[in-house]
């Protein structure tokens, strides 16, 4: 780990040594084009690409194979061109392999600025290594207040390098009961907790979403924690048919819902709706429970009915999507919006910032953004805490599906009126 002293090293040589700089990273990038009179700048990109959130990585190529044309030769930041260099890791979806990544692209790839996406397993300890080593992060696509307060953020003092953007627990209360008061229901809602860096802060009695539910006047009934990957949830369905809650809810992984979802059926428990966060996010979880996906519903963080659009390429929300599913032959799904929002956002900060070999500078930048993004405005000056900026979030419901098993229509808009309803919300 680097400490102070060889943090501030770091830092003087690279905005001293600029020439030396353009030198060594990249010859052959260089002299082939000999009007790019900045280094080379280097930007970290970490992601779960295998292990049991791989499908938040699915389209990453696709979105870094777009950025990366829409970058070309690099990017102007105040007359210079600087060519730019993403830098991919896998994290695994594990969070120590998370933070293993993240210190190689610091100390050794000495990368400019570092994003990471994908649930807190990849968020958290990527940006608790840059916040270590003055390194300027921006991440995504993990509940504001799981990874701010997850990493024991104190909101009166913030952090000082990561920045995050996405939703937070608030908006996803208001998403869900916007969805299930659609409903004739007990609101009675019996909710379940994966046991890990996204379930934990979610389930919190203070900030997470068990006081919101009941503050939008549902009771909670909390079957508690399962370990990820858990074969057996018989204990709990009983807990909750003997409760006779008519909502179900928590925060699953996806092959765990499958699990739970099937001895739900098994077991006779027949909910009227079944809401719950992270695991329903993805066609192929919802193909996964055959007959039984028809009814079940999610956050909807992004769609191609979002009526945002890119400031890097130009893209709409359906342009995006309907590129991945041409190249790929496989149907949309949602991170692909937030993984391009991420890039986009980064190589902003970049154009506007005063010095990009300068950490400092870089910063300033992060935190005067005021952007339009595919995923909706970016700004930090107005967030939630210091930290974090909030991004709209919808509810939706999947149906059976013209062009694929199933579709993900978007049921309610409360939070965010311009994205349009596309249907009512339908009991199980």
């Amino acid at each position: 780990m680097k400490n102070s002293k060889s943090n501030i090293s770091r830092r003087s040589v690279l905005k001293g040594g600029a020439v030396l700089g353009m030198g060594l990273a990249a010859p052959s990038l260089i002299t082939s084009k000999a009007f790019a009179n900045g280094r080379e700048l280097k930007i970290g990109f970490v992601s779960p690409k295998t292990g049991p959130v791989a499908a938040f990585g699915a389209s990453d190529d696709y979105v870094l194979a777009g950025v990366r044309k829409a970058i070309g030769e690099g990017i102007m930041i105040n007359g210079e061109l600087y060519p730019i260099r993403i830098i991919e890791k896998d994290s695994q979806s594990n969070p120590n392999r998370a933070a293993e990544v993240a210190s190689q692209l610091i100390l050794e790839d000495e990368v400019d600025l570092m994003l990471a996406s994908s649930t807190a397993d990849t968020t958290n300890p990527v940006a608790d290594q840059c916040e270590l080593n003055e390194i300027p992060c921006i991440s995504t696509d993990t509940p504001w207040d799981g990874h701010f307060f997850g990493r024991g953020g104190d909101p009166a003092k913030g952090f000082d390098w990561t920045y995050h953007f996405f939703w937070g627990a608030s908006q996803v209360v208001d998403s869900y009961t916007s969805l299930w008061d659609q409903l004739d229901t007990n609101k009675k809602v019996g909710v379940l907790w994966s046991n890990d860096s996204d379930g934990v802060p979610l389930s919190n009695q203070i900030t997470g979403l068990p006081p919101l539910f009941e503050k939008a006047g549902y009771e909670v009934i909390d079957a508690g924690f399962h370990q990820p990957l858990s074969d057996d949830f018989s204990a709990q369905i009983s807990q909750l048919k003997a409760a006779n809650v008519d909502i179900v809810s928590g925060v699953f992984l996806p092959p765990d819902f499958i699990t739970f979802w099937l001895q739900a059926a098994q077991m006779n428990f027949k909910p009227k709706a079944v809401t719950v966060a992270k695991a329903l996010l993805f066609p192929s979880s919802v193909e996964a429970l055959g007959d039984l996906g028809h009814g079940v519903s999610s956050e909807v963080w992004w769609s191609p009915n979002h009526p945002y659009s890119s400031g890097l390429t130009g893209e709409s929300s359906a342009d995006l999507a309907n590129g991945y599913m041409n190249q790929s032959g496989k149907q949309w799904i949602q991170p692909t919006g937030y993984k391009h929002a991420l890039l986009e956002v980064a190589i902003d900060v970049l154009k506007r910032c005063s010095d990009p070999l300068d950490p400092n500078a870089i910063i300033s930048s992060i935190r005067a953004t005021d952007y339009n993004s595919i995923v909706g405005p970016i700004n930090w000056s107005n967030g939630p805490v210091k930290n974090a900026s909030a991004t709209p979030l919808v509810g939706g419901q999947w149906v059976k599906g013209k062009d694929h098993p199933f579709d993900l229509n978007i049921c309610e808009n409360k939070g965010a009126p311009e994205i349009q309803v596309q249907s009512k919300f339908l009991q199980l």
